[in-house]
């Protein structure tokens, strides 16, 4: 079992939507088309022990990461963040300490991007997790997606990559999210290694891709930046010629949907797929 055959299932249900709605089902928020001008985008992204964060890294570096996750799928979606709901389980281990100092770090972050904290819920459990949704506004029919690709466009990325063991902050590229609106034609974050996510927009768009060049972070290696994901910077496409900020990587071509190859050889995508990596 994959993560995309339990997206693909859910697709395949029908799943009815209520009036306005857009479901987002594949993308990294939905949409809900709001008012005339406006549609808002939701996010949630789980953030769980032992998965995402160690029970001795410092709370508040926690809480922090914990809302920038949901944070970088506003920022994919071209949004402007407005409020979260955050909810957590507290595992028995952590004291209330803890628990003020992991909201500090989780406010910070909210001050920072101008993020109301609206609600929650608070429960306990053995094993600490929490639940970020986060709430973004974006001009009507304007969020990027992850499906308009096109051969012939120019593939970047936002910064520097190398996955988690090199990148310990988490920044969500909010601003340049919303610079790419009217531009790029597809657009998400990198959040489980480029090559698992380009090959996501690529399926998407109905597209093959091609890598020339990888920036990498310092003391990164290329198997890192193209395979151990928690990056969080955005991955998108804009056609030739238009000027955009980030950093070309590569090119959109015609071929197969999902096929992949790195300066000229088959790429074959090893990013984390939560389904793959079960104890």
């Amino acid at each position: 079992m994959t993560e995309q055959q339990i997206l693909d299932w859910l697709r395949s249900t029908g799943i009815p939507a209520c009036v306005g709605l857009k479901l987002g089902i594949g993308d990294d928020a939905a949409i809900f088309h709001a008012k005339p001008t406006e549609d808002l985008v939701f996010t949630t992204d789980l953030f769980i022990e032992n998965v995402h964060f160690r029970g001795p890294d410092p709370p508040a570096t926690i809480g922090r990461r914990a809302l920038a996750r949901s944070l970088s799928d506003i920022a994919a979606m071209g949004a402007t963040p407005r409020f979260c709901l955050v909810s957590l389980a507290i595992a028995p281990w952590a004291d209330i300490k803890w628990v003020k100092q992991f909201y500090r770090g989780l406010l910070r972050m909210a001050a920072e991007t101008k993020v109301t904290l609206a609600g929650g819920d608070l429960s306990h459990a053995d094993q600490l997790f929490c639940d970020v949704m986060v709430c973004g506004a974006v001009p009507k029919d304007k969020a990027l997606r992850r499906n308009g690709a096109k051969p012939g466009d120019s593939i970047y990325v936002s910064g520097p990559l190398g996955g988690w063991k090199n990148k310990r902050v988490v920044t969500p590229r909010l601003d340049i999210g919303q610079m790419l609106l009217g531009k790029a034609t597809a657009c998400m974050d990198i959040s489980d290694g480029l090559a698992l996510d380009l090959r996501r927009l690529t399926i998407a768009s109905g597209v093959a891709a091609e890598l020339d060049s990888i920036p990498l972070l310092k003391g990164a290696s290329v198997e890192q930046a193209l395979h151990d994901g928690e990056d969080y910077e955005l991955l998108y496409t804009v056609p030739p010629k238009v000027h955009v900020p980030g950093i070309r990587v590569g090119t959109i071509r015609k071929g197969k949907p999902g096929t992949l190859s790195y300066a000229g050889n088959p790429l074959q995508p090893r990013g984390y797929d939560h389904f793959q990596h079960r104890s």
